[in-house]
């Protein structure tokens, strides 16, 4: 079961409304929210240094923006990898984009610690089959772009 979802999105509106999004689908999903990756890999490394709030705080699901300022997507997955605390937890990542191109759906696709591709604006729907894709792990899919 989903109980932690973690958002990164420089974009507030979006923040806002996906946070929304999220409470109307399960309103008991704990959310955190981040409006850049580099607070995000900082609160993974507090989260390092401090073994009792690992259980609690760590996310089962992250919906990440492909496009912010400093640190992008792709640059938070090349941070996130060297997190000593992966080794111990999966984390669905999920980049969120309003991109169509091509280029970006493709490295995520080759991004090992991607799960998948959603296209802006996250809906109801597109959530409910993250979520139960998430959920079902042991019938885990490859990569899928979800429009």
């Amino acid at each position: 079961m989903i109980k932690n979802i973690m958002l990164i999105d420089d974009n507030k509106i979006d923040l806002f409304v996906n946070q929304r999004i999220l409470e109307k689908y399960n309103p008991n999903v704990k959310t955190r929210v981040f409006n850049n990756a580099i607070s995000a890999i900082s609160f993974f490394k507090l989260m390092e240094l401090n073994a009792n709030i690992k259980s609690v705080a760590i996310p089962d699901v992250i919906l990440l923006d492909v496009n912010m300022p400093e640190m992008n997507g792709f640059n938070f997955f090349e941070e996130f990898k060297q997190l000593n605390f992966m080794n111990t937890r999966t984390i669905e990542i999920y980049m969120v984009s309003s991109s169509m191109c091509p280029d970006d759906i493709n490295k995520a696709r080759n991004e090992p610690y991607c799960a998948g591709y959603i296209t802006k604006p996250l809906t109801v729907n597109k959530l409910k089959k993250v979520l139960q894709k998430s959920v079902n792990i042991e019938q885990h899919e490859s990569f899928k772009k979800i429009i």
